[in-house]
This record gives structure tokens, sequence and C-alpha cells, in this order.
């Protein structure tokens, strides 16, 4: 769990053309002012630590950033951002380093690949991905490397563009970037589908040439196939909230405080352009639902990937209704082949070809049933433990699972 201190909320100084935040601009919810005295309290009762996000969160002057990171190094030992890095200066840099600030820097690639996050104009937009980039070669060299978020789609990720953002890799790496994490794209209407989506085919041709790119990096990892492995093993406890059965009217793994310290959910769920407020119980009907529901309806029925892949975040879900399972469902169910076949080549027995698994889907619709979950692993516990019902926390916050940790489309 993580808190996303949100002081200027969606505001931004870019206008990234597929941004999963744009409902909520276009509702016009972006606030005026913020309040840090209620963000602090709000982000005491979360319980911190916190990233400052955004919109782009660089946006907040200075002197109140400092303030932020000054009270976060104090209580929490350690603070956080999620930026586009165009704005990021020498104070920053100080700031970064003197309040341990662990950075974030989204990023579709270099130079033309990044275009899609676009600033106006096309000069304008190449000259913010000369600061992204720059700001991130100054970190590393810094001994602070960032880690990355890149959204793969049209505009970097199709078969002419793959080699370019390979090489790209292989020199950040090369700098000394150690992990990024790699986002399909999360569509919010047709008009940004028909634009800037990759097919299914794209997409499994991308995201399974960069599993096969990281035996070639000693030390960059893409994390969302660590995450895969972890499932398929069922030694899930660190996985990322998008595989952990997310409430999209609690979103357990991201808790927002505003810049009035309202508490809100992970904006990926939210497609009304309104920060709703936090539900105060967890439920899992989504999940009920996609087990019980025939695929070609929308669900998972019979899916042996379904218990790893939960139909994936609600904030892809088929027609912007959580209740189905994920848009990219054939991407996921192909990838989760791929990580399978090499898992039997290499001798293991993969969760999703055990007998184990009908074991385990019973256990989690049990759990649901009674508005608690739990990762694979913990499952596990619980079922050693005689699956006693009482002996799982309440809320199902022992999940263990970590946010997606991005504001890949939202910071800009």
């Amino acid at each position: 769990m993580t808190v996303e201190l949100r002081p200027t909320g969606v505001a931004c100084n870019i206008q990234c053309q597929y941004c999963y935040q744009n409902p909520i601009r276009d509702a016009d919810n972006v606030p005026r002012s913020y309040d840090m005295e209620a963000m602090k309290a709000a982000v005491e009762r979360e319980g911190g630590p916190f990233t400052v996000f955004g919109g782009e969160p660089l946006l907040v002057p200075e002197e109140d950033l400092e303030s932020l990171w000054a009270w976060g190094l104090e209580r929490f030992g350690s603070n956080g951002i999620q930026t586009n890095g165009v704005l990021i200066n020498d104070n920053h840099v100080r700031m970064f380093r003197q309040y341990k600030v662990q950075v974030g820097i989204s990023i579709d690639g270099p130079g033309e690949l990044n275009d899609v996050r676009w600033a106006g104009s096309l000069e304008r937009t190449r000259e913010n991905t000369v600061k992204t980039e720059a700001a991130i070669e100054r970190l590393c060299r810094e001994g602070m490397p960032p880690s990355l978020i890149v959204t793969l789609h049209r505009g970097n990720a199709t078969a002419d563009k793959l080699a370019v953002l390979h090489d790209w890799f292989r020199r950040l790496a090369a700098m000394g970037i150690t992990s990024a994490r790699l986002h399909d794209l999360e569509v919010e209407g047709d008009d940004v589908g028909s634009a800037y989506a990759l097919s299914t085919g794209e997409n499994m041709a991308a995201f399974s040439s960069f599993a096969a790119m990281e035996a070639e990096l000693s030390t960059l990892r893409f994390d969302v196939f660590d995450d895969m492995r972890k499932l398929l093993s069922g030694n899930d406890d660190s996985s990322t909230c998008t595989w952990n059965a997310c409430d999209p009217y609690t979103t357990r793994a991201v808790r927002g405080v505003e810049g009035t310290g309202q508490s809100s959910n992970c904006g990926r769920t939210n497609k009304d352009g309104i920060d709703f407020v936090k539900a105060p119980v967890e439920g899992f009907e989504r999940y009920l639902a996609l087990y019980h529901t025939p695929q070609e309806h929308g669900g998972c029925k019979d899916c042996r990937f379904f218990i790893m892949c939960k139909g994936q975040c609600p904030g892809t879900a088929i027609d912007g209704d959580w209740r189905n399972r994920s848009r990219d469902c054939e991407l996921w169910k192909g990838m989760f082949r791929h990580l399978e076949d090499k898992m039997l080549d290499d001798g293991e027995q993969p969760l999703s070809t055990s007998p184990e698994r009908r074991q385990i889907e019973g256990a989690f619709l049990d759990l649901w049933s009674a508005g608690q979950s739990l990762t694979i692993a913990g499952t596990r516990r619980w079922m050693s433990e005689g699956r006693d019902l009482a002996a799982v926390s309440g809320g199902g916050t022992s999940h263990g699972d970590i946010p997606h940790g991005d504001s890949d489309l939202g910071d800009g």
C-alpha cells in the first residue's frame, strides 16, 4: 500500500493523448488550491509513507514540496514522486537527495517515440522529451537512478519501432536503470483506441520481445514479467495490484489523498470524471462474477489462468465496465502461456497446470464470498492452517500487493 498525495489533482504541463485522467479534466474537476495541513492530516490517517502524484506533481511550488518532503522524511523516513521529468531542475535534484525522494519517471521512449506525450506542438513536445531524457541521465550520474514507466502503443511499439525502443532500454541499463514497468495502453474511448492502441498480435509481439530481452540485461528488470512468473509459481506475496482482485470503489493498494485532504481511489478506475470518496468496505463481486460468467459474455469462466490474472485491472475492463474482464485478456493469456511453456521446459510445475489449481480457486471463492482476499501464497498458507476465515485479517489487508506505482498516463 502507498499513499498517492495529489496536491494539484490532475493538473499537468503536458497533454498525453491517451491519459486515463482525461475524463476528470474533461469534467473540469481540477482543483485550484490545496491545504497543506489537511493533506498532512489525511496522510497520517492513511498511515503513509506517500508519493507526490499528479497530474504533474512538480507543478507544486518548490517551497511547498520542500515542506512536504521534510515532513515526510521526519515522519516516515523516505519520500516518493512520480513525474514526467520535464520540470526537474537543480533544486529538485537537491531535494531528491536531501529528503530521500525515490523518483519515478514516465516516458514512452526516446525522441519521436515519446511524441504521444504531447506538449501542444511537435517542437515543444520534442524539447520536453530532451529535458526528460536529460533528467534521467543526470539522476543516474548522481547515483539516484529513477524507476521508469513506459506505456506501449502505436507511437513506440509497432514492429518498425521496437528495435529503437530495445536499444534505448540497453542504454538505460548501461546508465544504471534497474526497474522499468511496461504498461499496455488503457483505452478510455474509441478515438484513443483507434489512434493509439496496438492490436493483440502487436501487443504480444512487443511484450514477448521484452520478455526475451531480459535475458541479455544483467540488472534491468521489467516487473510485469516478474509478477507473472511469481503468480504462476504461487509465490506472489509482493505482486502488483493489477493481479490482486482490486475493488474499484476502494482500490486497496492505492490510497489517494487529494489537495483538500479528501481520500480517493486509484485514478485508473475513475471513468466518470469524479473522484468518488472511498467506500469503507471492500467487495469482491467482480471476481465472483468473473469466475462464473462465460468468456463470451465478458467473464473468465474455465480460464486456467483466472486465479493468477483475476480479470486483471478493473480500469482496463471491457467497455469501461468494471464488472467485465480486461479488454486485454488475449494479451495476458498469451503471455501467461508463453511463461508457462518456459517453466514447463525448465522442469517446473506452474499452478495453471497443477491439480492444486482447483483447490486454490475454491479457497478464493470462499474468501471472496466472505469479503476477504489474499494472494495465492497467502491462500495456500490459510488452507494449510485449516481454512479458518476468522484467521484472515479483516478487510483483506494481508494481501501484500503493491500498487502499480505509476502515473504513466496521469503525470501528463
